[in-house]
């Protein structure tokens, strides 16, 4: 009698922790509608958007080339930023004591600056170094290029957005690579796997769920950290809206411009990692499933 007592007095109070939020709810849902309506009508009504001109400038081939600019930017230097930080992550993780200081340093060098730094670093190497050259040591120069022409705006801004990614990689993969068994690697090895082969066919195919969440967000970082290269007159998307409103004056409809093609471009990238991360874990998903029943 005392347990079916316990039991009512516990329902009574499970149903009242579920019915007792609900006004609050219906405040939040409400207030939220408000705000939602408020901000269409401000958007919709207010003329100084000019959303006229908005739609004139969307598919602008200035705008649409300075968007295809910082769509490659990010591709390869995503791409170049990771495999150097693959590479630095397996320095870090080697029993090398010289790889490790070096992959380090790298890190501490890297992630330390600001990319902005880094870019005008780069964009301004000549001023350090007029002539690249190739030679023997303290020798004769075998081959000499004029810095100018050799690194241009694009590949400085190549250059400084992929080495500042490597370094943030390198410890995305080292966490990634951590996170799989060291079992998984004693297995490979009694089945006469090398090394290389070990790490490609084993242990990166398994670190790639835990990498690709933030690898993911760093690619998006990677998109909105291009905005950076205008400094250094390369025709990104913003440099491309930004010659436009110094000509036009039309400042505020030209941002608004730029934040739909990033936006576009976000949501995009967003639906690829998504399929990608649930293509790494269609495996340990369904381990998962097995195991529960």
């Amino acid at each position: 009698m005392l347990q079916l007592k316990t039991q009512i007095e516990f329902s009574d109070d499970a149903a009242k922790a579920v019915h007792r939020p609900q006004w609050l709810r219906r405040f939040i849902m409400f207030v939220t509608a408000v705000f939602f309506l408020k901000t269409a009508h401000f958007l919709f009504t207010n003329p100084r958007f000019e959303w006229q001109v908005v739609g004139e400038f969307l598919s602008s081939s200035v705008v649409l080339d300075g968007l295809g600019i910082s769509v490659v930017l990010t591709f390869f230097g995503m791409f170049f930023g990771a495999i150097i930080g693959t590479f630095l992550a397996v320095m870090r993780l080697s029993d090398f004591r010289v790889g490790r200081y070096i992959a380090e340093f790298y890190a501490w060098l890297f992630r330390g600056t600001p990319l902005l730094i880094q870019l005008l670093f780069w964009y301004n190497l000549a001023y350090l170094l007029p002539n690249i050259e190739i030679g023997i040591p303290f020798g004769p120069t075998l081959y000499s290029w004029d810095t100018n022409e050799l690194i241009t705006p694009f590949i400085a801004a190549l250059l400084g957005l992929a080495l500042n990614e490597a370094a943030y990689m390198a410890e995305i993969m080292r966490a990634g690579i951590q996170s799989v068994d060291s079992g998984q690697l004693d297995a490979a090895k009694s089945l006469g796997f090398t090394p290389a082969k070990s790490f490609f066919r084993i242990v990166l195919p398994q670190a790639m769920r835990f990498v690709l969440p933030p690898a993911g967000s760093q690619v998006i970082g990677m998109l909105k950290g291009t905005s950076l290269v205008s400094v250094i007159a390369m025709t990104d998307l913003l440099f491309s809206v930004q010659t436009i409103y110094n000509r036009t004056f039309k400042v505020v409809p030209m941002l608004i411009v730029a934040v739909i093609w990033y936006l576009l471009v976000f949501t995009l990238l967003s639906y690829f990692q998504k399929k990608m991360e649930a293509y790494f874990s269609r495996g340990y998903n369904a381990a998962n499933l097995d195991t529960e029943h």
